[in-house]
């Protein structure tokens, strides 16, 4: 994180990363696929979290509410304490457009998977589908809100994200 700061994404190698942080070029290969991975390590470990929380849900709460209730887990669980990373992260995958690309594709994954934890709990496909497109939205809207803020983290991202689900529902409702 600190040499794409410094540097900027484009111009820091491999080399310099496994240097800066102590391994071999072959080690570091051994952990990541690629420079870019360095900055979506733990997606895999998210997803895990998420789709858990969204399969132990209970069966009272709809599709939508599991997706919601399970973000917030990781707003709480994962993320409370990683504001300042997050807003060095967001800033570098902005500057740029390769990264924003992997970013999309590691949400459609996510979007993929808790759809996925939802058939498992019955839900039917479509409803399955929409209500996890739905999620990753807010998700995304609210993480932008969250490191995209006076850089304070005063706002909670487990409250950004209640506020937006709140949001979507007055928009779905037609209000």
């Amino acid at each position: 994180m600190e040499l794409y700061a410094e540097r900027g994404y484009e111009s820091t190698t491999v080399a310099e990363i496994a240097e800066r942080a102590g391994l071999t070029e072959r080690t570091f290969f051994r952990y990541f696929s690629d420079k870019r991975e360095v900055l979506f390590y733990g997606s895999a470990a998210l997803s895990e979290f998420l789709v858990g929380h969204v399969e132990g849900a209970p069966a009272a709460l709809s599709p939508i509410e599991a997706i919601v209730s399970a973000l917030v887990a990781a707003a709480e669980g994962i993320f409370a304490e990683r504001y300042q990373f997050a807003r060095r992260r967001q800033a570098i995958i902005a500057a740029n457009g390769d990264l924003q690309e992997r970013e999309l594709i590691k949400l459609a994954r996510l979007a993929a998977a808790l759809a996925e934890a939802l058939r498992q709990r019955g839900v039917a496909g479509t409803t399955a589908s929409l209500a996890a497109e739905a999620g990753i939205s807010v998700f995304k809207v609210s993480f932008e809100r969250w490191v995209g803020g006076d850089g304070s983290g005063d706002q909670t991202l487990a409250k950004i994200l209640r506020e937006s689900a709140d949001e979507l529902r007055a928009v779905t409702a037609g209000i």
